[in-house]
């Protein structure tokens, strides 16, 4: 079965209202941003109902024509809304945008906003923690041998950016020589080029250290020790990649 958890009020009211109605035979939209967890809701308000997609015309006639209770995604795909038959039907839409509003007013009594996690911080912090379990479980890495404390988490595209940026931090976190080695033999393997190559890349190697040093021993004088530089190569070269 599926679970949702949120503490979000604005959540909890579209949850209180689908519980208030979910014996009607009513139509029914959720809108937001993508990975928002639209359709998590609707599965879990509605764990037995037939799920289709408005991207496929023919799949969504059919699922009309043979469900009485049907959730409907990716809403705002269907082209030709004079297909749809609600009639007796108890149908929850999910859509990334209002579309045509007029049409929406007309097809659906009840309209929900859902807001993104921005606007739901607890929502965050859990999917967050989650996920942080969920990559150490994939990545099989004990979640006490990671410093989290300078993680970013990502919410451009929501839930998928969270996820995405949770699982990147984490797999860099636990890398070693030969790790970093196969990632840069790869990437120059596709781009290297040109006629003066040596020096173009060198800032992959030259960047991060220096940027590391500078946050680790805070000192560009300590800094030129350790790397057994010039102090005015050190700025040199601070001020060619643009460290600040």
């Amino acid at each position: 079965m599926e679970t949702f958890f949120t503490t979000s009020q604005k959540i909890q009211h579209i949850i209180k209202s689908f519980n208030l109605t979910k014996t009607l035979y009513v139509s029914s939209i959720i809108i937001g941003e993508s990975h928002t967890g639209k359709k998590s809701l609707a599965r879990y308000l509605f764990p037995n109902a037939t799920i289709v997609s408005g991207d496929n015309k023919e799949e969504l006639i059919s699922a009309l024509e043979h469900n009485d209770e049907l959730i409907i995604t990716d809403f705002e795909k269907i082209n030709n809304h004079n297909i749809l038959d609600f009639s007796n039907k108890r149908i929850i839409a999910t859509a990334s945008y209002m579309g045509n509003a007029s049409i929406i007013d007309d097809i659906f009594a009840f309209i929900y906003m859902m807001p993104p996690l921005k606007e739901r911080p607890e929502d965050v912090n859990y999917l967050k923690e989650y996920f942080i379990k969920e990559a150490c479980n994939t990545l099989m890495i004990e979640p006490n041998t990671i410093d989290m404390s300078k993680l970013y988490l990502n919410l451009s595209k929501n839930s998928k950016s969270l996820k995405k940026s949770i699982f990147s931090y984490i797999n860099k976190q636990t890398m070693d020589d030969k790790d970093i080695q196969e990632i840069l033999y790869h990437y120059l393997l596709k781009q290297l080029k040109g006629n003066d190559g040596y020096k173009e890349y060198l800032g992959l190697y030259e960047k991060p250290l220096i940027e590391a040093g500078l946050a680790k021993f805070g000192s560009q004088l300590q800094l030129s020790q350790i790397l057994g530089i010039n102090r005015n190569t050190l700025r040199k070269k601070i001020h060619e990649h643009n460290i600040h």
